[in-house]
């Protein structure tokens, strides 16, 4: 049975995958954001919080043509979602890997158990609080993979926290491999995953936002992962791959 492509009002955008030079070109989920701000055309539109706006455009370019244009409703939301609290990209890339670990493919799961555990570190630190203790939904996300979660744990203890890994640079590349891991997993629904996904990042950054109600520290909204594991095809070195798709 084919899939019915979702009603889209007229005038609404029909958004693409990649970068487009104009509107008539075409248009990706942050070059919208970028219009709707009056910014100069672009998928780096300064509206939106980096690390944020990776998540946007990997989501946008690995999902299908039916699912991409569910994200149409989410663009008026990030426009002006970049507050500069420093737990920010560290939120998300917790967030993310968390999404990522259960599904990922084996040689993936290294590195998004160590992102996980090093951002929930550098969260407590820059929370004040302890980092021995690990939140539930971290907890449920490693219990997947109990051999990367060692791995992690192991280099951890050698190296310590790496506070570098969270910085907005470093912090989307973790993102856009955890994109990757979920869209090539071999699961039922990777697309309604990284709906999910994108829908989950924009929460969280928003509990961040000054319009949001006054929390000290602020409790964020983390995202229990489905944590039914499966196996995925090889895919490229991880640090090649991020790259790529960071655009």
């Amino acid at each position: 049975m084919s899939r019915r492509a979702p009603f889209v009002p007229d005038g609404v955008p029909v958004l693409s995958r990649g970068r487009h030079r104009s509107p008539r070109k075409g248009a990706c989920f942050m070059e919208m954001a970028s219009f709707l701000a009056g910014e100069r055309w672009s998928d780096h539109p300064e509206c939106t919080h980096p690390v944020l706006a990776t998540l946007a455009r990997c989501v946008n370019d690995m999902l299908d043509e039916t699912h991409r244009q569910r994200l149409v409703t989410m663009i008026p939301e990030v426009v002006g979602l970049n507050p500069h609290d420093p737990r920010v990209a560290t939120a998300l890339v917790l967030t993310t890997a968390r999404a990522a670990l259960p599904i990922a493919a084996e040689e993936r799961q290294n590195v998004m158990a160590l992102a996980i555990l090093n951002a929930e570190g550098i969260l407590a630190e820059q929370d004040g609080r302890s980092a021995g203790q690990l939140s539930q939904a971290s907890r449920t996300a490693l219990a997947t993979s109990p051999a990367a979660e060692r791995w992690a744990r192991i280099h951890l203890a050698r190296m310590g926290f790496n506070a570098a890994a969270v910085r907005p640079s470093n912090a989307a590349k973790v993102v856009a491999l955890a994109v990757d891991g979920i869209a090539r997993a071999c699961v039922d629904d990777p697309e309604e995953r990284l709906v999910r996904l994108l829908r989950d990042g924009i929460d969280v950054v928003a509990a961040f936002s000054p319009l949001a109600p006054p929390l000290a520290p602020a409790v964020v909204p983390w995202v229990a992962p489905t944590t039914r594991p499966a196996r995925t095809s090889p895919s490229a070195p991880a640090d090649q791959q991020a790259r790529t798709l960071a655009r």
